[in-house]
This record gives structure tokens, sequence and C-alpha cells, in this order.
């Protein structure tokens, strides 16, 4: 396999994992982006340029994540490696449950695509697999790649995912508290078993979640109800913990956003009640923290990679 390209654009979006009963299965596309654009150089260097989130802390160097997932799906599609010139914009917070590694590992597999002459060797089944061998679990990055929400399941034949119906009038609220907290840290806290009872009760919400989305908004409170993740990280959640509480106190739709601490909201009519988007000062100290929200209407599109 040749390139074909040498400078490339990719987009990938911010998600959120769980969706609430929908633990590493249920995800969503959220209205944040981060912008890359990468060019292949004769060489074997790599220079990697950062504005915004990470600038004064990620890797400049072949350790950078995408620099990984770019290189790991060139050899696996046969390609030649190259010297690299990236520059990337992100936009998407780190550390907040809003799914910026699995967008850096999406975003670095579909850059490659987008450089090799024969981009539908990497279509994208093989790109959440190739994403899922760097993230151990899909419910982040099929929405990153699919766009909107999707469910994603892992088998002996590999792992995969589909699509969900979203209704037109379902929109999200993101809510960003300043703080952080990393997934090992909020996985650690999960027991090995959990109760059947917990079990039956998450199958069904999840169900009705896949239902509320295609059209049923009244349900979504119920729908989001969780007995698997949440409870158990609530003494690590920080601020998450009782904004969520807050929320769902009004009638609000609200979750845990991947393994937080930022807090999503499914509903209709977010901006009405509070939720547009800009720091919110109703929310000022909820959770001994600051929140700036980002709120979407329309369906979020999967990454893209355009050649230059």
């Amino acid at each position: 396999m040749r390139l074909a390209a040498d400078h490339v654009r990719v987009s990938v979006p911010a998600t959120a994992g769980n969706l609430g009963p929908g633990f590493d299965a249920l995800g969503m596309a959220l209205g944040l982006v981060d912008d890359l654009e990468v060019r292949a150089v004769a060489s074997s260097s790599v220079e990697v340029e950062i504005e915004g989130e990470g600038a004064g802390s990620l890797p400049r160097d072949e350790s950078h994540l995408v620099v990984q997932a770019l290189r790991a799906a060139l050899d696996h599609v046969g390609a030649s490696q190259t010297g690299l010139s990236i520059r990337a914009v992100n936009r998407i917070p780190h550390g907040r449950g809003l799914g910026s590694s699995a967008a850096a590992v999406v975003a670095g597999i579909v850059a490659a695509r987008s450089l090799i002459a024969e981009p539908e060797a990497l279509p994208a089944s093989e790109v959440l697999t190739l994403a899922n061998a760097f993230e151990g679990h899909p419910d982040n990055a099929a929405p990153a790649i699919y766009g909107g929400a999707t469910v994603a399941w892992k088998d002996a034949a590999g792992v995969h995912a589909r699509p969900l119906i979203v209704s037109d009038e379902i929109e999200t609220a993101v809510l960003v508290p300043g703080s952080t907290l990393p997934t090992k840290e909020a996985r650690a806290v999960l027991p090995a078993k959990v109760p059947h009872v917990d079990a039956a009760f998450n199958v069904g919400r999840a169900a009705l979640l896949v239902n509320s989305l295609a059209g049923r908004p009244e349900d979504l409170l119920a729908a989001t109800e969780d007995k698997l993740h949440q409870g158990y990280r609530a003494d690590v959640l920080g601020p998450a913990t009782a904004m969520v509480r807050e929320l769902r106190s009004r009638g609000l739709a609200a979750v845990v956003s991947g393994a937080g601490p930022s807090v999503l909201v499914l509903g209709t009519g977010l901006e009405e009640a509070g939720l547009g988007t800009g720091l919110l000062s109703w929310a000022e100290g909820i959770g001994g923290d600051r929140w700036h929200c980002i709120h979407t209407r329309e369906r979020v599109p999967g990454a893209t990679g355009v050649r230059l």
C-alpha cells in the first residue's frame, strides 16, 4: 500500500460513554471537536505542534497518541512509514470523561486512512477494531467514528458498533467542571461482581433509553437511571455527584459523562432550562467547582478526513 497524499486534515468529536445505564456499550458524539493537520515528510522525524488542551503536558514525539495510532493503522494496511508534521488544535478537555484519548486514537487512524492510496482498506469497522486495541472498550471510539449515538459490543469475532436512531428533538448539554479525574482511578473503584437484581435493572433501563432517544423524551429521566457504576464511583467523582443530584432533582436526565467528572444531560428545551453554552452562573459552587456548558441541538457527525 502506498501513500497517495502528503497533507490531510482530520476532525473528530468529543464523546460521552455509558449514557447512564449503558456501561461500556452506549455512547454519543458531542458538539466539541478536535482538529488536526497531518503532513507526511521525507524524513524519519516527528514534529507535533499543539494548541489548546494539553499544550503544556502532551508529548511532541513518537509517544503522542495520534502518532502511535497513525503508525499502527499504516502497519495494518501494509503502508510505508513516514516522517510526520502534525498540528493539533485540541478543544476536547482532558481527564473529564469526554473521550479525549479515543478522539486522539480515532484521529490518528482516520489521518492514516486519508493518506493512503486505498482508503477503503480502512472502513469504519476496521477503524473501530484498531481503536479498540488502544482503548480496550468501544463506547467512546464508536460515536467518535460513526457520529450520533451508538451501541457497541465485543464477541469472539471482534468488536462491532451500530448507530442508534435519535429523534431530532433530542438535545445534549455537557457540563464541564474545572477538576479532572483519571479514567483508571474511576475504573479502579468498580466491583468485580454486582447483584443480579442490579444487572437486571440496568438491562431494562438501557433498553428504555434506546426507545427514549428514538422519540420518547418524556421517559429519559427514568431511562438514565443506573446501578452498575455511578453509585460505586460517587466518592471519587468529585463535583459530578453533586451536579447529577442537582439536575435530576429538577427533572433533567443527567448522568456522569464516561468516567467523569463532566455531566451529560439528555432532553428537550435544555437552553430554556438554564443549560445554554457558556459559564453557568447558577451552578457556581455546586460540588465546590465552576461549570462550563456545551449545548448541542443537532446530530454531531463522526470523524472526517480530507486531503489538502
